[in-house]
C-alpha cells in the first residue's frame, strides 16, 4: 500500500467513524463543501451539493438511536487528485420503533484540494441476498 492510499483509506475511515458516531461536526470535515458533491443513500435519489448531503445525514442522525458499521474493502484506486474505494457496508441502525440489518456495496470518490483529501461521492446499493 502506498502512503497516498493509506491517506485516502483514513478518509473513507473518517466518514465511517463520523457516520457510526452520528457526528455531524466530524462528517463535514470529510465531505467537499462544494456543489459538484454528491450522495446517494440506498434507495434514495441522488442529493447534489454540501447543503442537500449535511441535512440529510442531520435527518438519519436525528433519527436513530444507534449505528454500528462494519465495511469490506473491495477495491481502493488513486490516480493523481482523485481516487475511489469500493465497499461493502454492513449497518445495524436502531430508532425508536425498530432495528435494521442492512447491507450495501457502495462507491466513495474522493478529491484531493488544497493539499487535502475530501469525500465528493458517496453512493449506496442495497444488497438483496
Amino acid at each position: 500500500m502506498t502512503d497516498v492510499q493509506a491517506e485516502v483509506l483514513a478518509v473513507n475511515e473518517n466518514f465511517y467513524r463520523a457516520f457510526e458516531k452520528k457526528n455531524l461536526e466530524a462528517m463535514s470535515q470529510v465531505w467537499s463543501q462544494g456543489t459538484a458533491s454528491h450522495c446517494i443513500h440506498p434507495g434514495r435519489n441522488a442529493l447534489r451539493g454540501w447543503k442537500q448531503i449535511r441535512d440529510s445525514w442531520e435527518v438519519i442522525f436525528k433519527n436513530t438511536k444507534y449505528l454500528e458499521i462494519e465495511v469490506e474493502i473491495i477495491n481502493t484506486e488513486v490516480r493523481d487528485t482523485t481516487a475511489y474505494i469500493v465497499l461493502f457496508e454492513r449497518v445495524l441502525q436502531a430508532s425508536s420503533n425498530k432495528t435494521i440489518k442492512a447491507e450495501s456495496i457502495a462507491t466513495n470518490i474522493f478529491e484531493k484540494m488544497a493539499g487535502k483529501w475530501y469525500l465528493i461521492h458517496h453512493h449506496g446499493s442495497p444488497l438483496v441476498r
